[in-house]
């Protein structure tokens, strides 16, 4: 089981969008980067293609490394921890802070 789900709340500790919070959107787990949702936008020129007749200049979201994130805790809002704990036969996502299962 991995820490980091797609669509979890997480908040960003590093870099120059640190604080930020956002969903995930996409993991990579070979790179160990991940890509959250309104976070680390970058400026990219795009060509004239048949869906955007225009091209032009669109913002991008770029990955960050796994280590860069945490996961928001659900009751403080904060950016928690997350230990594994075996419930009902199922392996489930706690968070460290106040103790409360991630879904």
């Amino acid at each position: 089981m991995n820490k980091f789900k797609i669509n979890d709340e997480v908040v960003v500790l590093a870099g120059k969008d640190k604080n930020k919070k956002g969903k995930l959107t996409k993991i990579n787990y070979k790179k160990d980067t991940v890509i959250v949702e309104g976070v680390n936008l970058v400026k990219k020129t795009v060509k004239a293609s048949q869906e955007n007749p225009e091209g032009g200049i669109v913002d991008k979201e770029r990955a960050i490394h796994i280590s860069n994130i945490a996961c928001v805790s659900p009751k403080t809002g904060k950016a928690t921890r997350v230990s594994f704990k075996e419930e009902n036969g199922k392996k489930v996502r706690i968070a460290k802070a106040c103790g409360s299962v991630l879904a």
